[in-house]
């Protein structure tokens, strides 16, 4: 078992077994959760705090949107992540998943979403089990967002633009949309497309733990150190788009 990188072994409270699997698993670093904001059931106070409790070191609300609601749902993020992150001591960041936009309009929406002020933006994609429309997969990479979510049964192609562009492909604990995280995880492997795990929660019982967390990962065959690695590089972002916004000192 290859070393545990220093920044990580910093966050997690007890060393790996020899095989991985006595080693603590590190706090959630989750950049896909929804609020009353869309179709989440908890106010983003609420959310962040239910989150802390249960190990989370970054929440990232992002509200299904589209052009009818793109605007006021940022806004409410944007205002819920620079009020409530000193007073709760949790990084929280405003994010937006743009849900069943025409692939023709995901460019221009993510430059709109950047342009209103977005710390990341996340795009619906291809889950196997909603009828997105084909080609949304591509549009989101070709606009280089920061994760596309659920993307479903990719193919190699998808994956190496992923790779090129830094696109983050979602491994994800809900049900039905990570059917495809075996497919996912296999082919960001072997083209060095990122990964980020995500809980894409709707509800309080939705949201992950240290150890759920580790188990998609593992679940989806990423071994102990890749799922280490994944988490390191969604810390390390989570970092720099805390820094960016000037919250990572409140947190």
């Amino acid at each position: 078992m290859p070393s545990k990188p220093r920044k990580l072994a910093a966050l997690a409270d007890t060393e790996e077994g020899l095989d991985g699997s006595a080693a603590k698993p590190f706090p959630v670093a989750d950049f896909h959760v929804h609020t009353i904001h869309s179709d989440g059931e908890l106010g983003p106070a609420e959310l962040a705090r239910r989150a802390k409790v249960k190990g989370y070191k970054f929440v990232g609300l992002s509200d299904h949107v589209d052009q009818s609601n793109l605007e006021a749902a940022l806004q409410a993020a944007l205002t819920a992540s620079r009020t409530l992150t000193w007073a709760m001591h949790a990084i929280i960041l405003a994010g937006v998943e743009l849900t069943h936009v025409p692939p023709v309009q995901i460019g221009g929406m993510v430059d709109l979403a950047r342009k209103l002020g977005a710390d990341y933006v996340v795009v619906h994609g291809e889950s196997p089990v909603e009828p997105v429309a084909p080609d949304t997969n591509l549009a989101a990479i070709e606009a280089k967002v920061d994760i596309l979510a659920h993307p479903g049964l990719i193919t190699a192609e998808i994956a190496k633009l992923a790779a090129k562009n830094g696109t983050r492909l979602e491994l994800t604990a809900r049900r039905g949309h990570c059917l495809g995280n075996g497919l996912v995880a296999s082919l960001a492997r072997i083209h060095n497309a990122p990964l980020i795990l995500s809980s894409d929660a709707h509800s309080p019982s939705d949201l992950l733990t240290p150890e759920l967390q580790m188990a998609v990962a593992l679940g989806a065959g990423l071994s102990y150190d890749e799922y280490a690695q994944v988490i390191q590089s969604a810390a390390d972002w989570g970092d720099s788009l805390a820094q960016k916004a000037g919250i990572l000192e409140l947190g």
